[in-house]
């Protein structure tokens, strides 16, 4: 059973005191990563727009777990947010626990999503006769949804340690933070070694396939150019791996800010949280011949719509001069 000490410590309530300095920019700063949110989300727009248009696309397994990137850090980025700007309110601890599980296998969804990428570029340039028939839409959607039920399990674990070594903690009010649910020593090793398993596995993975890759582009000359590709890609994911990583720092950061203004809580959100997954999706898309090229074909239809809207009030203020 759980000491009851730890319980005490945790469920600390703790009075927070803002001037109206401090009030400002925490407006300011919750107003610059709203509209950086709008920015991500038109760019999530357009690149479903592509996707769901173009039967090219959908038929492509690579483009399939992109798509399914894109809404994973959307609900990723969405979800995180909101734990910041409830940081310093108090909410049911079921409420704040079912934001905190699904934020937190949206938060370790994605490098496994990057890691079944590199896989794909794997079987593509090693095994390119079998690549049609291993690497399917239909096979990329089950591998996204075994990663989401297979994240689900420690956090189920640590739920039922939660609850029997606390059964009243359900009925509480508390800040949402994790460090407020934790009441038993075993739900920190749980989610260490949940960690560990993750990013180490993920690691390997791209390590492996980048190795194997750079062998193929060595030794056959004439898959040279679509195996130095591929490498670069696997480059790439291993890129967006470590802006994963990255995600890690605003977790470490989290026991610093406990005690101080909750500014720099956002802070460190937009920092080590939003841009990481703001960059990762992104940069693959604009590098991605087929992606670019839609997302170039939706700019100009911005500029027609703003010319035409320009040639009308134009129209308008001519009539106007007129009469």
């Amino acid at each position: 059973m759980i000491n009851s000490s730890v319980l005490k410590n945790n469920l600390t309530q703790v009075s927070f005191t803002f001037s109206k300095a401090s009030v400002y920019t925490m407006w300011i700063i919750t107003a610059l990563i709203t509209l950086g949110l709008c920015f991500f989300f038109y760019y999530v727009t357009v690149m479903l727009n592509a996707f769901f248009l173009t039967p090219e696309l959908r038929q492509t397994a690579r483009y399939v777990l992109f798509v399914c990137m894109l809404i994973n850090d959307t609900l990723c980025l969405v979800l995180a947010f909101y734990l910041n700007l409830a940081y310093i309110a108090y909410i049911p601890v079921p409420t704040c626990y079912i934001v905190y599980f699904v934020s937190a296998i949206t938060f370790k969804v994605t490098p496994y999503n990057l890691a079944a990428m590199a896989v794909e570029q794997y079987v593509a340039i090693c095994y390119p006769l079998r690549h049609a028939q291993l690497c399917t839409p239909q096979r990329a959607k089950a591998v996204f949804t075994i990663i989401c039920l297979v994240l689900m399990i420690p956090h189920v674990a640590d739920l039922c340690v939660m609850f029997l070594s606390c059964p009243n903690i359900f009925n509480l009010y508390i800040m949402c933070v994790k460090e407020n649910m934790m009441v038993n020593k075993i739900q920190y090793l749980i989610r260490s070694v949940d960690l560990i398993l993750c990013f180490s596995s993920v690691g390997l993975v791209l390590i492996f396939t980048y190795v194997k890759i750079m062998l193929v582009a060595l030794k056959a000359s004439s898959q040279s150019s679509s195996a130095t590709k591929a490498r670069k890609t696997v480059l790439l994911h291993a890129f967006q791996f470590l802006l994963c990583l990255a995600s890690l720092l605003n977790m470490l950061t989290k026991t610093f800010t406990l005690e101080v203004a909750a500014q720099i809580q956002l802070i460190n959100f937009f920092i080590f949280t939003y841009v990481p997954r703001f960059l990762s999706p992104v940069i693959y898309g604009i590098r991605d011949d087929v992606l670019r090229k839609h997302l170039k074909k939706s700019l100009p239809k911005c500029t027609s719509i703003r010319k035409r809207l320009g040639t009308g009030g134009n129209i308008k203020m001519q009539k106007g001069e007129r009469q």
